[in-house]
């Protein structure tokens, strides 16, 4: 199985969003952060969430990218019961069952993410459109080794 994990290259995460989370996180989307909020009255930090973030499902801080990782079925149900519990005590699903109905939704959508090579880096756009809250994901890629400038030519001796 593959699921999102979270990966931090430098430092930025931690000053754009109001938590970061932490390099090694399983990942989802995390757009249901947002179901009830008003883009207009977020702040910076949240607004960058809301564009940019990946929700980390170990602290619920925010990357900017993920990486497509393997993940075996005791951790991804595990993954499932964090995510249930989060759902249950901080956005107030009425029982356990429902919340673990919802985060299953909600890894299974990020496993259908991971369908990419293990390592594949993806980026999220999230905006409004309409009423609705839209997601564009990319496969960002790696920047290429540019060629070295050629400085000298070492020419035979006529």
């Amino acid at each position: 199985m593959k699921l999102l994990r979270t990966i931090r290259f430098d430092e930025s995460d931690t000053r754009v969003f109001p938590a970061a989370a932490a390099p090694g996180e399983w990942a989802v989307p995390g757009t249901f952060v947002f179901a009830d909020a008003e883009p207009d009255r977020l702040d910076r930090q949240e607004k960058q969430a809301f564009a940019n973030g990946f929700l980390g499902l170990g602290s619920f801080g925010w990357s900017t990218l993920v990486t497509v990782a393997t993940i075996e079925r005791e951790e991804y149900d595990a993954v499932v019961a964090d995510l249930a519990h989060h759902l249950q005590q901080a956005y107030g699903a009425p029982d356990f069952a429902a919340a673990e109905v919802a985060a299953r939704e909600e890894i299974g959508y990020a496993a259908a993410l991971s369908e990419h090579p293990v390592n594949t880096l993806l980026s999220l756009s999230r905006f409004i459109e309409g009423d609705a809250i839209r997601e564009q994901f990319r496969v960002v890629q790696p920047p290429r080794e540019k060629p070295h400038a050629k400085i000298w030519e070492i020419v035979p001796d006529a």
